[in-house]
């Protein structure tokens, strides 16, 4: 077998997977119909994410609002089960009227845990001297998240677990964990950096700890998300019947369980984040957080047919060809499982897979894509 994580391990370990399609994969001749594979799948899948209560919609504080650039900002927040508060933002046109259609825009990772929401919308006032350069790495130089608003949409962008205000502090772990590190001027550019480094390594603690409280970090991910969800289609400035939702990498991962497994999400926009579970196992699980794992749902169904849970509902998958997180050869396997799940469901016309040049992004001529694909389902 040629070079792969596992070394010798690899063939066998590739061996453990289905040698044909997985258990529940709608691929499966058995499935006739949508009604007769769609439950079971999806109460599969949500079985083994094994997801935490965090309670119904928390009470929303609006702590700030702006209007700046041509949008009406509100900075809100709110008190999950916990953690620390949740810090989001809300977007939209100043003097826009009526419900308009509504984006959840999921933040990426990053490896940059320091900020969540502040990595794609941007508030009035000075940019973090960090910021700039990332959204000119990986979004073309924007906060897209106020482009798209601009747009004509109502979005919501909101830290989740670990990320920004929802991160773990050093204070609250034991000395053997922090190492002695204190949060003495946060907002330096130093401690973000040492910060992030810190974090990195926490990440499998963590995922440790998930495992042992019978839960997963997806699972987790999912009942966060759709708690702001929640939010975003509980506003009166918001037609719960026209709500998306998209991200790039870690958000491109948000999209694959929240859109697969929430049918309030009309219209998905996964970038960066697509391919198998045969990728992940000889080639690049070492690329990757711990956040993208759940036990034993290889069997059952492959990466791509979580996302592909919606179908019929319409989805966008958007791939860079010099992505390192991925092979190249398992990103059009992993097209090709989506688009055969697409078209048993006489649904082909729903489906989109675009393939760009360059390294991990969603810059611009990405964005207007998908910016386009919201146009048209959601508008």
């Amino acid at each position: 077998m040629p070079q792969n994580m596992l070394g010798s391990y690899g063939a066998w370990a590739a061996g453990l997977l289905p040698a044909e399609l997985p258990a529940l994969s709608f691929r499966q001749d058995r499935f006739k119909s949508l009604a007769g594979w769609q439950p079971k799948a999806r109460s599969r899948v949500l079985e083994l994410l094994a997801q935490p209560d965090l309670g119904r919609m928390p009470k929303v504080r609006v702590d700030k609002k702006h209007l700046h650039d041509g949008l009406h900002i509100e900075e809100v927040s709110w008190q999950l089960p916990a953690g620390p508060r949740t810090q989001a933002v809300f977007l939209k046109p100043a003097g826009a009227k009526g419900r308009l259609p509504g984006v959840l825009a999921l933040h990426d990772h990053g490896g940059n845990k320091y900020f969540g929401w502040r990595k794609i919308a941007r508030l009035p006032g000075r940019t973090h001297p960090l910021l700039g350069p990332y959204r000119q790495n990986y979004y073309g130089g924007v906060a897209w998240a106020n482009e798209l608003a601009r747009q004509g949409y109502a979005v919501l962008v909101h830290d989740t677990f670990l990320f920004g205000s929802r991160r773990i502090r050093y204070q609250e772990v034991p000395q053997a964990l922090h190492g002695g590190r204190k949060d003495r001027n946060p907002e330096s550019v130093r401690e973000i950096a040492e910060y992030n480094t810190w974090a990195s390594d926490q990440e499998t603690v963590v995922a440790k700890s998930l495992f042992c409280a019978g839960t997963t970090w997806p699972g987790v991910f999912l009942t966060e998300d759709q708690r702001a969800l929640d939010y975003l289609c509980s506003r009166p400035d918001v037609d719960p019947g026209r709500v998306g939702c998209g991200g790039l990498s870690g958000g491109g991962l948000r999209t694959v369980f929240l859109a697969g497994l929430d049918p309030r999400i009309r219209a998905a926009v996964c970038a960066g984040f697509m391919s198998t579970w045969r990728d992940f196992l000889l080639h690049k699980s070492f690329t990757h957080t711990w956040m993208a794992y759940v036990p034993l749902l290889p069997a059952d169904l492959d990466f791509p047919e979580i996302l592909g849970l919606r179908v019929p509902q319409p989805t966008l998958v958007l791939n860079t060809w010099q992505d390192t997180l991925y092979t190249p050869t398992e990103m059009k396997a992993a097209d090709r499982i989506l688009g055969a799940v697409y078209a048993k469901a006489k649904a082909a016309d729903h489906y989109t897979c675009s393939f760009y040049q360059g390294l991990h992004k969603f810059d611009l001529p990405m964005q207007a894509e998908a910016f386009s694909f919201w146009d048209r389902w959601l508008k």
